[in-house]
């Protein structure tokens, strides 16, 4: 199902950059490679890629910025960031930037490869007309999530962004309103075989939700948590036509 999307390496190592355009063309994608945040804009003005392996650290703007600056601008494209540090606290920066998944340099390109294929199955394939889940309406609150657009509506019908990870979260909420569910069932229901084994990834989307839904995020009444038992999507949730 993945094979022919376009994927756009952003890399100032051009051995990198080749290394990686030759192994994922070999597992039928199409990739570009650029070197810096000015390139990577100049590519988005005449492309949209299906998506984008963004390094961290970059000549100019790093990754962060530019990752901050896409969702910004309301640019949704699937993002994996590549870091060469791989600390907790430079991936969990990047999950709240907007990237949908990390990986630590150096890597296996077999692993990256993965994480690809698992990023691109969350999201919805356009070219077919069947999907695994019937297209909803959900009403919770003043909001409402249409999971056919993968869009989240305010009540003046303001479209408000959502990474593809913020939507799998909000989707898993959605289905079980007013429920306590551990981060463990919330990485399960939402990433199912895709899932990393730490909490924190959880509790970044969770913060990045809040401030997208709640009035006052440092006292949230939609999305609470549950001390020693997780987080809760305190509101009734109804089905629209």
């Amino acid at each position: 199902m993945n094979k022919g999307k376009d994927l756009l390496v952003v890399d100032d190592h051009g051995e990198i950059r080749d290394l990686l355009a030759r192994f994922l063309t070999q597992h039928g994608y199409r990739v570009q490679g650029v070197r810096d945040g000015d390139a990577m804009r100049q590519h988005l003005g005449r492309h949209r890629p299906d998506l984008i392996i963004l390094d961290l650290m970059l000549p100019g703007d790093d990754g962060l910025t530019l990752c901050r600056e896409l969702r910004g601008q309301g640019n949704n494209v699937p993002i994996i960031m590549l870091t060469a540090m791989g600390e907790d606290t430079d991936r969990i920066i990047g999950l709240e930037m907007g990237a949908d998944d990390y990986l630590p340099k150096p890597f296996n390109p077999r692993e990256l490869l993965a994480r690809i294929k698992a990023v691109l199955r969350r999201q919805p394939d356009t070219d077919s007309a069947v999907t695994h889940e019937t297209p909803q309406r959900l009403r919770f609150g003043p909001w409402l999530l249409d999971t056919a657009r993968r869009e989240l509506v305010d009540d003046k019908g303001v479209t408000i962004s959502l990474s593809t990870a913020e939507f799998d979260l909000l989707r898993v909420f959605t289905r079980h309103p007013n429920r306590v569910l551990s981060r463990d069932q919330l990485l399960d229901l939402a990433r199912g075989r895709e899932a990393q084994a730490f909490d924190r990834a959880i509790d970044t989307l969770v913060s990045r939700l809040r401030r997208k839904l709640e009035t006052d995020s440092k006292n949230p009444q939609l999305i609470k948590t549950i001390w020693g038992g997780g987080y809760l999507l305190a509101a009734e949730v109804h089905h629209e036509a």
